[in-house]
């Protein structure tokens, strides 16, 4: 870079500045906290959240406590309309929550927001248009009174649409631009707006100051901000809003130097999504007052939940070193630090007042829903499951799902207590595949066949000793029939617990890396697969979890007719009758019934009823189909009976299970 010289500072100093922000030590009461990452959050994703994510956030940001709730741009998309109006009709804004909806200073985007919210409860319509410098001369190419009128025209039109739209409004004026507009003239139009709204301090209007690219040191943006709240008109009617991005990598800084500037309300997002850098993290700002002793009145005491669900509904990842959610924050990486920590730990539990004093900490992880997790980067025996986990990330792009850091911690503990080492990176990803991945310790599959039915049902070869045999079996999706049929071939129990797929982040983007835990006798056993084909790659990750199992060590091949019984009932579940069987089989009908039981441990009937039951749960689980339907679609024309089977077999009737299992 040797180019400095064609940048200049863009931002404006007030030409009368005052400094009494300076003299604030600490923020001593938190702000009114507004989400916006349903709008500014939700347009910055590479796929915007649906209408049922957002409902689902939605739902998270008010358990929170979030009581201002930005939800959208209603004029911009059909789906930002859709959720203001499903919020509105289904009655699901509490009685303490203010929605919020952005609109420009634009006639026909103004009406179509008026729309979108008619009959809201409580609503803040926030109108903005640009006022910087470079917007009015480069892309407006207009004068200061154009723009200032613009504001003007959008405020009086709020006000106008507001008296004849049935519902409780507030408004909300952005200088869009802040950053980049003189001060002087960033105030003269937010006063034009106010002298048109008139508010009082009991019916307050909100100014908002955007720092839409922040351009200069936090000392400077706190002594804008000081300069509007001393020269507003209307004070005491105006809530002075700030909504901080973090171009410059000090969003926060900007947010706490803006509350100490007079800044009542802080717009931004829990983990600081959003536009380019992304806007301020709230759970930072407001952890960071926690750790003052002053109370949030925002509930994140279940850090990992929240972090864990944003992660899901807006597929973005919280970086290992964010402030107080990230994996490696409560973790040292050296002796000294760990030491220190420990001891604080000690004389914290040990102080009769009970305050927090522990060194490199700046809150009790407890309080969050964290946990001290100790020197987790040293390879070694001492190594944590974060750290380990770490390293294969970094440098080979495997992703291990969290759920089984644990299990790989304990399993490279185990190799560095006997090896009396400190391990590298590559024997760390040796003992990863060792340990996880091409296990065929007692079988193989080496070929799976799908046929797509009701289901899928599967024809699965397992390679067992010495011997190879195809084994059918039904499932709700190819993994599930495939893991039904190494249940059957083996007779054994267990529970697929978890599945989890991403793709290699290093080296061939192209291959699936999949992850499979089961669950056998109140034991975890992992497997890992990797495959260009998705599918393969699930399978080779079953087989290795389930490989691991002891109970299938040392058993015998499968009998070869109980096996071709098995698979055509598989086939014909729906129907199959002893009559059938005996027929297909060239077998009387006592002597199956003997030999289904000696090899299987089930009737004949109970075989049939176990495949039925199964396949009647997945079909409540996974379709719209009505309960008769189901009933008849896996052999029961009376529903009675279906209903009562199903009972005995689960414990609940269909119609619960579907309530408490549906879609």
């Amino acid at each position: 870079m040797k180019n400095a010289e064609k940048y200049q500072r863009n931002y404006f100093m007030p030409q009368n500045p005052t400094f009494d922000w300076v003299k604030k030590e600490y923020i001593t009461k938190p702000p009114v906290w507004c989400s916006v990452d349903l709008r500014d959050g939700n347009q910055a994703l590479i796929e915007p959240m649906s209408l049922d994510q957002k409902l689902e956030f939605f739902d998270m940001l008010v358990k929170i406590g979030f009581k201002e709730i930005e939800v959208g741009f209603p004029a911009a998309s059909d789906t930002e309309y859709e959720f203001m109006r499903t919020l509105i009709e289904k009655n699901m804004i509490p009685d303490d929550v203010t929605v919020q909806v952005l609109t420009q200073a634009r006639e026909h985007i103004i009406k179509r927001t008026f729309e979108a919210v008619k009959g809201a409860p409580r609503a803040v319509i926030h109108l903005y248009n640009s006022t910087s410098v470079a917007q009015r001369e480069q892309v407006f190419k207009k004068e200061k009174p154009e723009i200032k009128q613009l504001a003007i025209d959008g405020a009086k039109l709020l006000k106008e649409l507001a008296d004849k739209t049935s519902g409780n409004f507030a408004f909300e004026y952005s200088p869009e631009s802040f950053t980049g507009t003189e001060p002087e003239y960033a105030l003269e139009v937010c006063n034009a707006v106010l002298d048109v709204w008139k508010p009082t301090k009991a019916n307050k209007a909100i100014i908002n100051l955007p720092a839409t690219v922040e351009l200069s040191l936090p000392h400077v943006w706190a002594t804008q901000v000081e300069f509007m709240d001393k020269n507003m008109k209307y004070r005491d009617g105006v809530t002075l809003s700030i909504h901080p991005h973090n171009d410059r990598g000090t969003g926060v800084a900007l947010t706490e130097l803006g509350i100490l500037a007079g800044a009542d309300r802080v717009e931004g997002t829990l983990f600081g999504n959003g536009e380019r850098t992304g806007n301020v993290d709230i759970i930072t700002v407001a952890l960071n007052m926690y750790s003052h002793g002053v109370e949030p009145n925002l509930d994140f005491t279940d850090i990992p939940k929240i972090r864990a669900k944003y992660e899901a509904l807006t597929g973005m990842n919280v970086p290992p070193r964010e402030p107080y959610a990230g994996d490696l924050v409560f973790t040292a990486f050296s002796g000294s630090h760990q030491d220190a920590i420990a001891k604080g730990f000690s004389y914290r539990e040990e102080h009769k007042d009970g305050k927090w004093t522990v060194p490199y900490l700046p809150i009790d992880p407890k309080d969050i829903g964290r946990s001290y997790e100790g020197d987790v980067i040293r390879i070694n025996s001492q190594s944590g499951k974060g750290g380990v986990s770490f390293i294969l990330k970094t440098n080979y792009g495997i992703e291990i799902p969290k759920v089984m850091q644990a299990d790989f911690s304990y399993t490279v503990k185990e190799v560095s207590d006997h090896e009396h080492a400190e391990l590298s990176p590559a024997r760390l990803l040796q003992i990863f595949k060792d340990r996880y991945t091409s296990r065929e310790d007692v079988f193989s599959i080496p070929e799976a066949h799908f046929k797509q039915t009701d289901g899928i049902l599967a024809t699965v070869t397992i390679n067992h000793n010495s011997a190879r045999t195809e084994v059918k079996a039904n499932g709700n999706g190819r993994l599930d029939s495939v893991n039904n049929a190494i249940k059957q071939y083996f007779n054994i129990s267990y529970e697929l617990s978890t599945y989890e797929e991403h793709a290699l982040t290093q080296g061939s983007t192209s291959k699936a890396e999949t992850f499979v835990g089961i669950t056998a006798q109140g034991r975890r056993f992992w497997g890992v697969g990797v495959d260009d084909d998705i599918i393969k790659a699930s399978i080779a990750a079953l087989v290795s979890a389930v490989n691991q199992i002891p109970e299938i060590a040392g058993t015998a091949e499968k009998d070869a007719r109980l096996t071709e019984m098995m698979n055509y009932i598989q086939e014909n579940y729906a129907t199959i009758t002893l009559d059938e069987l005996s027929e297909k089989m060239f077998l009387s009908k006592p002597y199956i019934s003997r030999y289904i039981k000696n090899q299987s441990g089930l009737t004949f009937g109970e075989n049939v009823r176990k495949i039925r039951m199964k396949k009647a749960k997945s079909m409540l689980k996974n379709s719209n189909m009505k309960i008769e339907k189901i009933a008849d679609a896996v052999g029961y024309q009376n529903t009675e009976h279906f209903n009562r089977l199903f009972k005995q077999e689960f414990g609940v009737t269909p119609v619960q299970y579907r309530n408490e299992n549906g879609d």
